[in-house]
């Protein structure tokens, strides 16, 4: 991959990253939300995503092949960039890095909660809030989940920085040091979103 079509290749990977990828998390993470408000709740909210017309489908084209694609080229880009945030101890490099470092864990993470969830539900289990519930009241799971979360929330909150700059919407000093700012109050909320759904899993004693 060289010269104008690796220009386009990661161009490609920053966008698929933040649609439909990106789409998808930010949504996940509102329905698991819906935890919060007990089990009636978040199983009604994940009902309804789960018997939506083709879904099957659309799990494929909207979610699998984009991730798959965008988790591949990541990889690439993990493995050839060259960056050295030590010796340089430049801020961006340090976000550069962390990427890299939250696209390795999300590798494993993703693997991991397909085969508790989707899997599970392909064998005839039922994904409803008892399932996280019994994943998530182990405190060491409760421990990978949160790491996973902020994984993702981090991922996509400094992927979209890096999207807004390939893309030529900040262009200026000015304009990046905005959008680091944005996207890191983006991160906490949306952090705080996914660690509270997951709490009211593992304790929903907390949101009564």
């Amino acid at each position: 991959m060289a010269g104008k079509n690796e220009f386009y290749w990661r161009r490609l990977h920053s966008l698929l990253g933040v649609i439909p990828v990106g789409v998808f998390l930010v949504q996940h993470l509102i329905i698991n939300h819906f935890a919060t408000l007990g089990e009636e709740a978040y199983n009604n909210a994940a009902g309804f995503v789960g018997n939506l017309p083709f879904v099957i489908i659309l799990e494929f084209v909207v979610i699998y092949i984009p991730l798959l694609f965008h988790a591949v080229l990541g990889i690439y880009i993990a493995f050839t960039a060259d960056n050295n945030p030590v010796r340089l101890n430049f801020f961006r490099n340090w976000m550069f890095t962390l990427q890299r470092i939250t696209g390795i864990i999300l590798l494993f993470f993703i693997a991991w909660h397909v085969w508790e969830t989707r899997i599970q539900k392909a064998l005839g289990a039922e994904v409803d809030f008892q399932m996280m519930a019994d994943i998530l009241t182990n405190p060491i799971m409760l421990i990978i989940y949160i790491i996973g979360i902020m994984s993702a929330t981090f991922h996509l909150a400094n992927g979209l920085w890096g999207f807004l700059v390939k893309w030529g919407i900040t262009q200026s000093p000015r304009s990046q040091y905005i959008s680091s700012w944005v996207m890191g109050i983006f991160f906490v909320i949306l952090s705080i979103v996914g660690i509270r759904a997951a709490l009211a899993f593992a304790y929903p004693e907390w949101f009564v």
